[in-house]
């Protein structure tokens, strides 16, 4: 899906679950690496970004999860892409960091700050901080 006819959409979860979100460490590539995000991807040609969403998260993480609302905003990752941030609820499985990640941790509101966020995902924060409380 593009933004304008230019941009490709990159979708990334908040995935609640029992009051937390989950947080994902990049392992890759390396500018990212050590870094948190809320998992995610590119959407592909015909997909929707919820649709594109419940895929990442089954391939990145191996759960089965329901989109629910986009978190107002946008963050343009490069001149081509820009990331939206969807809310999701795990439905099945327990998350494992499968792909392009090390390590998953999940956050109550008052954990958020205890990571070191991608820049591009803090807007997202205060709304999931706010779902969460």
């Amino acid at each position: 899906m593009t933004v304008s006819g230019e941009k490709r959409i990159v979708v990334g979860g908040a995935l609640l679950h029992h009051g937390r979100v989950l947080a994902a460490r990049r392992s890759a590539p390396a500018e990212v690496a050590g870094r948190w995000e809320f998992p995610g991807g590119k959407a592909e040609p015909g997909e929707t970004p919820p649709e594109a969403l419940v895929r990442e998260l089954r391939e990145e993480l191996g759960v089965e999860a329901r989109a629910l609302e986009r978190v107002p905003g946008a963050w343009p990752v490069r001149a081509d892409l820009e990331l939206h941030i969807w809310t999701a609820e795990l439905v099945s499985g327990t998350p494992a960091p499968l792909q392009d990640h090390s390590e998953l941790r999940w956050l109550a509101a008052a954990e958020l700050h205890t990571v070191d966020w991608l820049d591009q995902d803090r807007f997202a924060l205060p709304r999931v901080a706010l779902l969460l409380s």
